[in-house]
């Protein structure tokens, strides 16, 4: 190959000569990937089997110098670049075609601090490999309830999870950062070092730079947490809703329980009649002694006539993995979202109506209850803007077969057009797709203007742009 032609930031192209190329790849301690090399279709490949681009180029990074080479490279050439850590995102921004595209999945290096409770984290971890380095301690990070999502986005983006009602968000533990910003140059961010940039990092997603490792205070939890599922004919949902909204109102940190509708999925504890059928489901988790959990419990596991009933003592690491079976990478995967103040009746009713229709049995809407520890840090201390919601609606379509593509985008679409009229204008940008953009000022509510003076400072070339993006202010 004598020469590589790669999509530049204004949709031109740019030819990179192979004497470049070879100088790139042989500063790095990882590796570059062209179309057709070993390794290059893995690299690209996420969790959403819906985004299927072809990066130009994509640099295997291996160390944080590998990430600052390959910045610097993107800005001197004016490419595209995406930025890939655990692949999870449902928008598909780590990967763009025919552009740069830098993989950090091989930057799973973890050092836990046991006696400070502290946990230094890079860049590729999953979630699933944080829980099993800080549960070998009894410690854990609020994090999310899918474990084969990347801490870093989960992280940017604000980040809960079973944890967040009684320690917070993700970004409420996070102390410091490494980061690589657009210019190439690694930058450490915290309370003390570059302040402004680590409020931007802290809610305003991946806009800033690339942060190659994070730096988080632990909590005891564990080994154990008493968690399950209550499993419900959806016959009673109007009911049990109405009852769950009274009864979340005076739930206590510890107890986070979120409601899930779908099809019944075939689970051992439920009776073989039940499987596909469309079920409520109380998914429950309390962080803290087993006797307090179980009298805290009670009033929700007394509510109807349930079908199953599955709380019991679970490992907390394994609590964290429950839902992966119904989440596994290479489906086809579409999201609406809103946050709400409250579960109001006119909701009720329009969710109840609407999972009578679910257009395939792998499809789900859940209600994330929000709350606790995530409302009682000051608003402007992070970027993260909508720590006032009590619940947060994900309404989730998944299918296999791309001819399924119209219909069951239109029933998300429509469910969340519905449901709009009980909904703050809020939203989690972690959960919102590629067709979403409009939504961005939402997103990031009362810090945009702050973050896109932020991004002026740090990326006024908006190198970074394969995100939920903020255009850095004029």
């Amino acid at each position: 190959m004598t020469s590589l032609t790669l999509k530049t930031l204004d949709a031109g192209q740019r030819t990179i000569g192979n004497g470049t190329l070879e100088a790139l790849r042989q500063g790095l301690a990882g590796d570059v990937l062209l179309p057709g090399d070993g390794g290059y279709d893995d690299s690209r490949g996420i969790w959403n089997a819906m985004i299927d681009r072809r990066p130009g180029m994509v640099v295997h990074c291996r160390t944080g110098a590998d990430v600052e080479r390959a910045v610097a490279f993107a800005a001197e050439h004016k490419l595209l670049t995406a930025i890939k850590g655990g692949g999870h995102n449902i928008a598909g921004n780590a990967v763009c075609d025919d552009g740069l595209m830098l993989d950090l999945s091989a930057m799973k290096a973890i050092e836990v601090d046991a006696d400070a409770r502290t946990a230094r984290v890079e860049a590729g971890a999953l979630l699933a490999d944080l829980d099993a380095a800080t549960q070998a301690h009894g410690l854990a990070l609020p994090l999310g309830i899918n474990s084969t999502t990347g801490v870093a986005g989960l992280t940017l983006g604000g980040g809960y999870g079973w944890l967040s009602r009684k320690f917070g968000l993700t970004i409420d533990s996070l102390m410091a950062a490494d980061i690589v910003t657009a210019d190439g140059r690694n930058r450490r961010v915290s309370a003390a070092e570059n302040p402004e940039l680590f409020w931007a990092i802290r809610g305003g997603g991946g806009n800033f730079g690339v942060v190659t490792s994070f730096d988080f205070k632990l909590h005891p939890v564990g080994p154990e947490v008493l968690s399950g599922l209550v499993v419900h004919p959806i016959v009673a949902a109007p009911d049990l809703l109405r009852d769950y909204r009274k009864l979340a109102a005076a739930m206590p940190d510890e107890l986070t329980v979120w409601v899930v509708m779908r099809k019944a999925p075939p689970l051992p504890f439920l009776p073989d009649e039940w499987h596909g059928k469309e079920v409520l489901v109380f998914a429950a988790c309390y962080a803290g002694d087993m006797a307090e959990g179980e009298r805290a419990l009670a009033p929700l596991r007394a509510l109807g006539k349930p079908i199953a009933d599955v709380i019991g003592p679970h490992p907390y690491a394994g609590w964290q993995q429950a839902f992966d079976p119904l989440l596994t990478p290479g489906a086809r995967n579409y999201w609406k979202s809103h946050n709400f103040d409250a579960v109001e009746d006119g909701l009720v009713d329009v969710l109840s109506e609407a999972v009578g229709r679910l257009p395939t049995p792998e499809c789900e809407i859940f209600i994330a209850q929000l709350g606790g520890a995530t409302k009682r840090t000051e608003p402007t201390a992070t970027a993260f803007a909508h720590r006032s919601a009590n619940f947060l609606m994900n309404v989730h379509t998944r299918w296999q077969d791309a001819t399924q593509d119209t219909h069951c985008i239109a029933w998300a679409r429509e469910l969340f057009d519905r449901t709009a009229r009980f909904a703050t204008g809020g939203v989690y940008v972690n959960f919102m797709p590629d067709d979403e953009t409009g939504r961005v000022k939402s997103a990031f509510g009362a810090s945009y203007d702050r973050l896109a003076k932020v991004k002026a400072e740090v990326d006024p070339a908006n190198l970074l742009r394969m995100n939920m993006n903020i255009r850095p202010a004029a």
